[in-house]
């Protein structure tokens, strides 16, 4: 077998167990999302009441995809596309990054580089390995929109336009592998990259030029800038438009080259943008191993909660304009309520549509956080923190109490820029409690999930971030989409976020707080002891 079939084989057997979740996933999502379609919104009334909401709306244009007709799939399109589209995105990032900049931290690059395979085949084995990804994607999510009963040729450029959408991301990842210095530094500018671009694709969106029907969307120019914006702009179901979605493709590609050929111009282990320099002796907060891990995981942490500063003053501010569309057309407050389980008005239900998303990004923190301790484990870090005083059990501890901390800060600032969207609008003084409780509800949520990432990187080292960003992708799905997608009661309720207190009149319904507060004691307590046990498992 040839050099790059050896290493096009290792990335296959390698990330086998990631790509499966990641593109299972994001098929069921998209056979999920039509059967919610089909139940929530089955008379072609009740689609262009939605539709017609949106174009008036565009705070709801930012997080939906392109309007492009009432038929059952053009539907599905505006709903899912674009989510698609990011888990598509997102898989790719993390195989380029893995394969590029994380090989060359762990110090794998460097050997296979000293074979004959040389510097660049290594990276073009990474590429193909993202393509090919990518490709089984669109192919497995078409598949599913037609067990779904949509026609073959737009469920085809649908998955097509996802894939191209992560093939760009595969370039974007690729080139800035070779711009920073470290994969957490090119992780991060990735998805900076990715946030800033689906953004830039609702911008569009809501700025563009409505049909005189009320029925679909022609988008502003920033629509244009973006992958995202690409990838809608083939209206699959509708206008089904083939060329938009090779700007992202022809995009990817450009950058992946780009990617090999600054490569081939700098050093192993170096990068375009140099490091901040460290300091010569550490300041005296740095003088414990909690203090460590604040400072490896402060960076991110800062951005979850500007993430959850925006969320919750969307929540406090967005609720009377939701109010005056469900006036128009009822099933919007239905489905915010089938989302939201709140039984009050409509704006404790908006309140807890949007906590809940908040959940989810403060669980997003913390598995990142707790993560992290599997990454200084796994290029060695970790031995040298060891080999002093400090024990297993509290250096696993220090990550997992950074990782609770970590959520606190990001409910905080929900909930404080909550309050603040209150007292801008002069809304109803009972928000700030329902604010308080969703948000101290959703704290205790997302919460479980740093118990888990322990839990798993105690059992499962080799698997934690796979298995730990798939619980949290798993849990997501079911307690945000779940009611939508028409699944059991019992299965939404898996999902932490789901069973977080509400205010219900002049109480508290605490639902399923206290369960969730003995599983979170039971799996920090469980996590502990058996890190007392297990042996350090460096490498990836």
């Amino acid at each position: 077998m040839s050099a790059f079939g050896v290493l096009l084989q290792q990335r296959l057997r390698r990330d086998w167990l990631q790509l499966t979740l990641w593109i299972v996933g994001t098929a069921l999502m998209a056979f999920a999302g039509y059967a919610g379609v089909s139940q929530s919104y089955a008379t072609l009334a009740d689609r262009q009441n939605i539709l017609a909401a949106a174009l008036a709306n565009p705070v709801i244009l930012m997080f939906r995809g392109l309007p492009s007709g009432t038929s059952e799939g053009a539907f599905l399109a505006f709903e899912v596309l674009p989510w698609l589209a990011l888990l598509a995105a997102l898989m790719s990032t993390f195989l380029a990054v893995r394969h590029t900049r994380g090989d060359e931290e762990a110090g794998r690059a460097e050997l296979v580089w000293a074979t004959p395979a040389g510097r660049r085949l290594p990276t073009i084995a990474t590429i193909v390995h993202g393509i090919l990804a990518n490709i089984v994607l669109a192919v497995l999510t078409a598949l599913a929109l037609v067990a779904a009963g949509l026609p073959v040729a737009g469920s085809l450029l649908a998955g097509a336009a996802a894939a191209s959408c992560g093939i760009a991301f595969l370039g974007i990842a690729l080139l800035a592998a070779q711009l920073m210095r470290t994969s957490r530094g090119a992780n991060s500018l990735t998805v900076w990259v990715l946030v800033a671009t689906f953004l830039i694709r609702g911008i569009g969106n809501a700025a563009g030029t409505p049909s005189d029907d009320l029925t679909s969307m022609t988008s502003a120019w920033p629509a244009w800038l973006s992958p995202f914006g690409w990838a809608e702009q083939t209206r699959p179901y509708d206008t089904d438009l083939v060329w938009p979605m090779l700007l992202g493709l022809g995009f990817g590609l450009v950058l992946a080259g780009a990617s090999v050929a600054l490569q081939s111009l700098r050093d192993i282990d170096a990068s375009f943008v140099a490091e901040r320099r460290g300091r010569l002796s550490a300041r005296p907060a740095l003088a414990s191993p909690h203090a460590l891990v604040w400072r490896l995981t402060s960076g991110s942490i800062v951005g979850w909660a500007i993430g959850g500063a925006i969320t919750g003053i969307l929540a406090t501010t967005l609720s009377g304009l939701v109010d005056q569309i469900s006036g128009e057309n009822p099933a919007v407050a239905d489905i915010l309520k089938k989302i939201g389980g709140a039984t009050g008005g409509l704006e404790e239900v908006v309140v807890t549509v949007f906590f809940t998303l908040l959940g989810i990004l403060a669980a997003c923190c913390a598995v990142q956080t707790v993560v992290r301790a599997r990454q200084e484990e796994a290029h060695g870090t970790a031995e040298a923190v060891l080999a002093t005083p400090v024990g297993r059990v509290r250096w696993l501890a220090d990550f997992v109490i950074v990782g609770v901390v970590a959520v606190l800060i990001v409910v905080a600032a929900a909930v404080l820029a909550g309050w603040v969207g209150i007292l801008s609008n002069g809304g109803d003084d009972s928000l700030y409690r329902i604010v308080a409780v969703a948000g101290l509800g959703q704290a205790v949520a997302a919460s479980i999930f740093a118990v888990l990432a322990a839990l798993v990187f105690v059992l499962l080292p080799r698997a934690t971030t796979a298995v730990a960003w798939s619980l949290v992708l798993l849990a997501a799905l079911l307690g945000m989409f779940g009611p939508l997608f028409g699944l059991p009661e019992w299965s939404a309720n898996l999902s932490p976020f789901a069973v977080t207190p509400v205010v219900d009149g002049n109480g508290v319904d605490m639902r399923g707080l206290w369960w969730l507060v003995l599983a979170l004691a039971a799996g920090c307590a469980g996590a502990l002891t058996l890190m007392r046990r297990r042996e350090l498992a460096p490498g990836a």
